[in-house]
């Protein structure tokens, strides 16, 4: 473990369960930050972070040692180099081709692998921010529109390209779906065409756009803004959304009716709502 010049702790990750990562060169480089945010930097840069079954391996870990780690509030994902990420590795699915079965055990394993991670960063305890400079593209996008939020620099752009090249974004369209307007997300898919951050912004698969040399710090205040509040309560809220948003309307207020009920019971709300009609800050039993 060393200390950055930022005063920031950076680790490599765990080593995989599946495939042994090179500790001395990490293709997740974490970082932890002050108030308890930690970074997680895809670092195939020559390769604009391509997901590789191995970075795939690698962003696992990362997210699941943030997820047993108390002390981690939120969670940014960021890349290294030129790129966000630009999707799948292509030249290795196409190594893959000239397997005995075609391919089929590997891209099995590829989707499902990809799919994990994915939903790993959507039911993860704390609030996930992508902080996106350069290309996000097919399952680049896909990781994008799977966080919880996310800023984006103005020379970034976003696209599900499949259809360029007789692969339809089908994973990537499961995660864009549920951030966009069914048309916007079908034009993406069909044309397969670069939008811009603002267009972007303007659909919903980002919340804003930043100068290029302000994201680190856009994202950081955003992520201290979050880190802030009580623990318990995000924890709540997070996975309340996720729930509700896939249950039909009168289900939807039953289940966070009885969430509304469990989160008042807790001594967060409590401490919360004292604080409020005392007109003072609020000191989480949580923090």
């Amino acid at each position: 473990m060393t200390d950055a010049a930022d005063g920031t702790v950076t680790r490599g990750p765990t080593r995989s369960e599946h495939r042994p990562q090179d500790a001395a060169h990490p293709l997740v480089v974490v970082e932890d930050h002050d108030q308890g945010v930690r970074w997680l930097r895809l670092d195939r840069p020559a390769a604009r972070n391509a997901l590789s079954l191995e970075m795939l391996d690698a962003l696992a870990d990362a997210l699941a040692g943030a997820a047993t780690d108390t002390s981690v509030r939120v969670v940014v994902i960021a890349g290294n180099g030129p790129g966000f990420c630009a999707g799948h590795d292509l030249r290795e699915v196409r190594a893959h081709r000239g397997d005995e079965d075609g391919g089929t055990a590997f891209f099995t394993d590829l989707m499902a692998r990809c799919a994990e991670v994915m939903q790993a960063i959507v039911h993860h305890r704390v609030p996930v921010i992508a902080a996106v400079d350069g290309i996000a593209t097919a399952a680049g996008a896909q990781l994008v529109a799977s966080c919880d939020l996310a800023v984006a620099t103005q020379r970034s752009g976003f696209a599900t390209p499949g259809v360029n090249i007789g692969l339809f974004c089908s994973t990537p369209m499961v995660a864009l779906s549920r951030n966009v307007h069914p048309k916007h997300a079908m034009e993406m898919l069909l044309t397969g065409e670069l939008i811009a951050p603002e267009r972007a912004a303007q659909i919903g698969l980002i919340n804003r756009v930043v100068a290029d040399d302000a994201l680190d710090a856009e994202v950081a205040a955003l992520a201290g803004t979050i880190a802030a509040k009580s623990a318990t309560t995000l924890r709540i809220g997070k996975e309340a959304f996720a729930r509700q948003r896939e249950l039909p309307l009168e289900q939807a207020y039953a289940y966070t009716s009885q969430v509304m009920v469990a989160n008042l019971l807790e001594p967060v709300a409590d401490e919360g709502i004292g604080a409020f009609l005392d007109k003072r800050a609020p000191s989480w039993p949580d923090a």
